[in-house]
């Protein structure tokens, strides 16, 4: 998401849409998604000028779907977290705000790809050359640093998705199941009778097993397959959520226009994950053919993603009110039409989850194996991807909540890669040239809201969990009557 020598055969040629690369240094060329959308065409030389690139369009949709993940799942509860009115607002002031460091990190690799005459340059390289042409002699003598910082975030963002999607698993997967002897074919009136089942954390081991044959899937053209499902299926459950929301809305006179601030924070993270893409925004420019045309596809791309986020985190909250729950998926009905919908997301997120898995494991596992002979290459490729994916199962047993998970994410990395480090970026690139004043204050400024946003989201998330408790496993309770 490399220097691993299983991708080093003709058979891992595959264009993720990432630029994957083999590399004798691992962590250079770091690949990073928010989302599924790896797909298999046939790899492309490197270069802004390629003769077979994808068009504007399959651009607009590779960065769509790939922005189209859990995420946008637990923006209902976000717009509860800070209030029907502050919580749109917000949200489309967040869009904007990381559409512009979206094009801050554009302008800075063409830049330097420019400088140093290399057709592409990644979101790490970037930022090493911008601490680099920093005039301060510190910042250009720890230049390598800052492609360590990049990697380092890219690891948790996406080792976080994985706990993200395993708590998403087990919470819907325990619905379906409490309710299946309930389920009918009635979606307009019904009285939930749930059968208990064991703890949704059991139901995260039992997970476990398929995720971790999953993850030892190694060949690229298979997972581009698990790609391709996973994007059918979230299609048509979000369709079909989105036409369950937007029936019967309660008169919305009773929610609060702004919420308390201390839940505020929990609205940042869940949203800052949202929108946690920044890295797939130099491989997509990579690839296309015409480059020149990518910011206008991004600005297009980015109003259409902030368009449905706001429009469907706040029909959620205005249609389910205080009981909106951490995914939307667990206020739909117990009918069959809508436990189908649960079932296909459970299906995507299975299938996304070594999409996501891939981007860690291609960073790490390259950097051990290079330290042991080719004999052991092979089991210690696999003894990490078990020990990594058991990781991920280990932390989503400690903190259940889904809401949580996505605030601490969205908190602790997001908003680092997001909001915190383009801007900063602007200013150790340009800073030499003569900024005017007013980029520097509306760097700073950005700069600072990504890290207070760092600072009290994840404050905020991590108290709300200590402050749970013994009551961790049933937060996300799914009982429900209509």
């Amino acid at each position: 998401m490399s220097m691993a020598k299983s991708a080093r055969g003709p058979q891992e040629a595959v264009d993720l849409n990432l630029d994957l690369r083999s590399s004798p240094e691992s962590a250079k060329k770091l690949p990073n998604t928010d989302s599924s959308f790896l797909d298999g065409s046939p790899s492309e030389s490197p270069g802004l000028e390629t003769t077979k690139g994808i068009t504007a369009f399959q651009t607009l949709v590779h960065l769509v779907k790939g922005n189209i993940g859990t995420g946008v799942l637990g923006l209902p509860l976000a717009m509860r977290n800070a209030g029907i009115l502050m919580g749109p607002l917000s949200l489309l002031a967040m869009g904007l705000i990381s559409c512009h460091c979206m094009h801050i990190l554009i302008r800075c690799a063409r830049r330097f790809c420019h400088r140093f005459n290399k057709p592409f340059m990644d979101y790490g390289d970037t930022v090493m050359h911008g601490l680099e042409a920093n005039p301060s002699a510190w910042l250009r003598n720890h230049a390598h640093w800052g492609r360590y910082i990049v990697s380092f975030f890219l690891i948790v963002t996406q080792m976080g998705f994985c706990c993200v999607y395993i708590v998403f698993l087990a919470d819907n997967l325990k619905q379906v199941v409490e309710a299946v002897n309930s389920t009918t074919n009635n979606c307009h009136y019904e009285t939930v009778i749930l059968t208990p089942t064991m703890d949704s954390r059991l139901y995260m081991l039992t997970f476990l097993p398929f995720l971790v044959l999953i993850v030892l899937i190694r060949n690229l053209r298979v997972l581009t397959v698990f790609s391709l499902l996973a994007n059918i299926t979230m299609l048509i459950s979000l369709i079909i959520i989105v036409q369950y929301i937007v029936q019967e809305i309660p008169d919305p006179r009773q929610l609060p226009l702004v919420a308390n601030w201390k839940t505020y924070s929990l609205f940042f993270g869940t949203a800052i994950f949202s929108f946690e893409s920044i890295g797939v925004v130099l491989p997509l420019e990579n690839k296309m053919k015409d480059a020149r045309r990518f910011p206008v596809i991004l600005s297009l791309g980015m109003s259409i993603i902030t368009a449905l986020y706001v429009s469907v985190g706040t029909l959620g909250y205005l249609r389910f009110g205080d009981d909106v729950k951490a995914s939307i998926t667990l206020n739909l009905p117990n009918c069959w039409l809508y436990q189908s919908v649960k079932i296909l997301y459970i299906i995507g997120i299975l299938c996304t989850y070594a999409l996501q898995f891939y981007v860690p494991a291609e960073i790490i596992i390259p950097l051990a194996t290079s330290h042991v002979s080719k004999r052991w290459a092979l089991p210690l490729d696999l003894f990490i991807r078990l020990a990594m994916v058991s990781l991920t199962c280990v932390l989503a047993i400690l903190i259940p909540r889904l809401d949580l998970v996505l605030s601490l994410v969205g908190s602790l990395s997001g908003s680092a890669l997001a909001l915190i480090i383009p801007p900063l970026l602007e200013i150790t690139t340009y800073y030499s040239e003569g900024l005017s004043p007013v980029t520097i204050v509306k760097d700073t400024l950005i700069s600072i809201l990504g890290f207070v946003g760092f600072v009290m989201g994840t404050y905020q998330a991590l108290d709300e969990l200590i402050q749970s408790g013994d009551s961790l496993t049933f937060s996300n309770s799914t009982i429900f009557i209509q």
